[in-house]
């Protein structure tokens, strides 16, 4: 099969097409033809081993535990082991890999219970690929608040793949929602259903008066200590992209105050799949896709999402 890989750290370039041999289930996996998939920052972060703490995982000096990136996919499953009794031959799928990785490829083995769930009907492959990356880490953050209806929900980084699947979920969670991103995607974050946009490149953090029962941070790049001014005193702050100074940074505030904060990596379920299924289905979750690549085209996906500018999701269709 054709599988886009990596066999050292570093920029796009190190990606290529390659052929590779192809997976065959155990008794209890599911084979499955991958149709699309997406190039989300988790991707790019362990393609480039940033945070470097990530070599300690997946090899100190090369990636050694997988040479196949991608965390999505989108597809149907082609055959079972003899065990498997979720699913059978045929049944559209979408869902994640997990940190296993290897959806940048043709097929991939995974467990039947693994985080999947029957693809939605009203949802083309590529519009379901890009969902759960975003909407597993939004939906695993706004339920460690937990979101209680009423509550004001601050997301900063509306714009991304997390953060417009988080405004989404926190307003069918009855919080009233306000997104903060940069000018050019005010009306994108506004047609998600946030009922306050703040566009930080003309207000700063530190003006705003306002306070928020909840402060969810999806990128990772503001000082914890402006995100918890933002807070009511026993609010909750929610890292969903904390890395080593944010981390330091959050360990002082809980141990000064009485916010809460939530960060850590974000747990995959299929329960989780089908509660995200029904809303896709409801049309209480919207996929937003910024660009779309061809497996061809994987080396120039990444560098887009390597501009950092990403509205929502870049999907990568294998058709």
């Amino acid at each position: 099969m054709k599988a886009i890989t990596y066999h050292q750290y570093g920029p796009p370039e190190v990606l290529q097409l390659e052929e590779v041999e192809k997976p065959v289930p155990t008794d209890q996996e599911i084979l499955i033809k991958i149709k699309a998939t997406a190039v989300n920052t988790a991707d790019v972060r362990l393609r480039k081993a940033d945070p470097f703490l990530a070599r300690l995982v997946y090899g100190l000096f090369k990636p050694t535990k997988t040479n196949i990136l991608g965390i999505v996919l989108a597809g149907e499953v082609e055959a079972v082991g003899k065990s498997v009794t979720r699913y059978k031959k045929g049944d559209q799928v979408f869902g994640l890999a997990s940190f296993n990785m290897g959806t940048f490829a043709e097929y991939i083995c995974l467990p039947q219970d693994a985080a999947l769930a029957i693809k939605p009907a009203n949802m083309t492959f590529e519009e379901a690929a890009v969902i759960p990356f975003g909407g597993h880490t939004a939906l695993h953050y706004l339920k460690k608040a937990p979101i209680q209806p009423g509550q004001k929900v601050l997301i900063y980084g509306a714009s991304g793949a997390v953060g417009t699947a988080a405004v989404q979920l926190a307003r069918h969670f009855g919080a009233e929602v306000t997104g903060v991103c940069s000018t050019s995607n005010v009306d994108l974050v506004k047609s998600l259903g946030a009922h306050h946009v703040i566009d930080y490149t003309k207000t700063d953090l530190s003006k705003i008066s306002e306070k928020y029962d909840v402060v969810f941070d999806t990128i990772g790049k503001v000082s914890v200590f402006d995100l918890t001014n933002l807070l009511h005193k026993k609010g909750a702050l929610l890292l969903g992209s904390a890395l080593v100074k944010q981390g330091l940074q959050a360990l002082w505030v809980m141990m000064t105050s009485s916010i809460k904060i939530v960060t850590g990596t974000a747990q995959t379920s299929a329960e989780d799949m089908n509660f995200l299924k029904q809303l896709l289905e409801s049309g209480e979750l919207k996929p937003v896709i910024d660009k779309r690549f061809t497996f061809a085209q994987m080396v120039e996906a990444h560098r887009y999402v390597d501009t950092g500018r990403k509205r929502g999701n870049v999907a990568v269709t294998l058709d």
